[in-house]
């Protein structure tokens, strides 16, 4: 069992910057990857960012790619998400998950066994 706590959200202006952590406790040492998704009100829970824990490997969605930044500290079992140039269709709330198995789809929720409670981020314009 994976626990996940995110911790850095917040109320930031439009080009402000946030850093986001995921802290992990449990059966991290099984972990394959980590991933940031993110759901607007009304909105379907969508892909942000991931890392594969072997290699270090990173993928972003197209709409923060050049602005976020996922990186992980496996020492700390912590993952962040480096957040630049925000904007307000930024704001949502933000999750962390973990994938035990290796993935189909990084980009998939499905491909995900654990979830963290979410962490607020509100850009204003």
């Amino acid at each position: 069992q994976v626990h996940l706590v995110e911790s850095g959200g917040g109320l930031v202006q439009t080009g402000g910057s946030l850093r986001l952590s995921c802290a992990a406790s449990g059966g991290t040492f099984s972990t394959y990857g980590m991933g940031w998704f993110r759901q607007a009100p009304g909105k379907e829970r969508e892909f942000v960012a991931a890392t594969r824990l072997p290699d270090s490997s990173t993928y972003y969605a197209d709409s923060v790619k050049g602005r976020f930044t996922i990186s992980s500290n496996n020492a700390k079992n912590t993952v962040y998400l480096q957040m630049n140039s925000l904007r307000p269709e930024d704001t949502a709330v933000y999750y962390c998950a973990a994938a035990q198995t290796v993935w189909a789809r990084y980009y998939y929720t499905a491909s995900y066994d654990y979830w963290g409670q979410g962490t607020q981020v509100t850009v204003s314009s």
